[in-house]
């Protein structure tokens, strides 16, 4: 199936996640751990959408949602026009080549047991795309070089490798498919400021050689906001903000958006010094027993009485910027 008129890579209509909470010998349901409520959003071929909110919220497991690695409980993930949600299982091989994961740990990533070369290759033995041996060397350097790294390392393990060696080890592994879209799951957390930013350049530059599209999954904004296009803002289970990123950072409307970037340091002490920080009261609710209506109206200070009514649904204030908060 082509894709649509308007260029548009992925579509999550309506994706919910629920992990059930068995009791008792029997291992009965009791509940569920709704870990993705609802939520919608969409990523055109060639663009970055940055996925944002606390740990717990939900990114992952939308990340997870998209790799097939979990079922969905609800809802629909269209891929290049395709319901990859209802694709049989024996056709998730075709799809895997196409979609790929950068991981957060660049440490644990890895199996230590094998070289360098060997985890950048695999995948490519097991999707037999190249014909022998020397053509399979051949494109391992290659990738390797496309990262920035010596393909002289390639007979190197995990460990005789940097943090951020390590993890373009893993982006050069992600591309070792010719994928399309990759997700790619908090890759700056576990690195060094200097070495994100290095991180960051090969991305984009990989980007636009490649004509990749990312799922950008991370928790913070100052980071985010160098590569992505748009941004989402997640908060328990749902999408409370979306809009493109230079919206987002000079004009949040959802409360919880505003909180998130009065966290963020600006590198300047006087205009640190003088803007105002909202610091939130309570803890974030449990995604067993959410809240009713708004998800954030018991840790918001403009709510109403009806913020804990009904959910509210994310709308277009102005062209391109959805936001669920009936206070806008």
């Amino acid at each position: 199936m082509e894709q649509s008129s308007n260029n548009t890579i992925l579509e999550v209509k309506n994706l919910k996640k629920y992990f059930p909470i068995t009791k008792g010998f029997l291992r009965r349901t009791a509940g569920h751990v709704k870990a993705v409520d609802n939520i919608s959003l969409k990523i055109k071929k060639g663009e970055t959408l940055g996925l944002v909110g606390e740990s717990g919220c939900g990114k992952t497991t939308v990340g997870r949602c998209i790799l097939r690695v979990y079922d969905p409980t609800d809802g629909e993930i269209r891929f290049q026009g395709q319901d990859i949600v209802k694709l049989p299982y024996n056709k998730n091989r075709a799809l895997r080549r196409k979609i790929q994961l950068i991981f957060q740990d660049p440490y644990g990533s890895l199996d230590p047991r094998q070289s360098a070369g060997s985890i950048v290759g695999e995948a490519i033995k097991i999707h037999k795309i190249c014909d022998n041996k020397q053509t399979h060397k051949k494109r391992v350097e290659e990738l390797f070089t496309l990262v920035g790294l010596d393909p002289e390392m390639a007979s190197r393990f995990p460990h005789e490798f940097s943090g951020g060696q390590r993890q373009r080890i893993g982006i050069a592994r992600a591309l070792s498919c010719d994928p399309v879209f990759i997700v790619c799951d908090e890759p700056f957390s576990a690195l060094d400021v200097s070495i994100q930013a290095q991180i960051i350049n090969l991305l984009q530059d990989l980007q636009q050689k490649l004509g990749l599209t990312y799922l950008m999954i991370a928790h913070d904004l100052s980071v985010v906001r160098h590569i992505s296009d748009n941004v989402a803002i997640m908060y328990l289970g749902h999408i409370v903000e979306i809009a493109d990123w230079r919206e987002i950072y000079e004009r949040p409307l959802m409360p919880y958006t505003q909180a998130l970037l009065s966290a963020v340091p600006i590198p300047d002490p006087i205009v640190e010094k003088k803007r105002e920080r909202i610091i939130l009261e309570g803890d974030v609710p449990s995604p067993i027993n959410p809240p009713s209506g708004c998800p954030f109206h018991p840790r918001c200070w403009k709510a109403a009485p009806d913020c804990s009514k009904e959910i509210p649904e994310l709308r277009e204030i102005s062209p391109n910027h959805l936001v669920a908060c009936i206070r806008v």
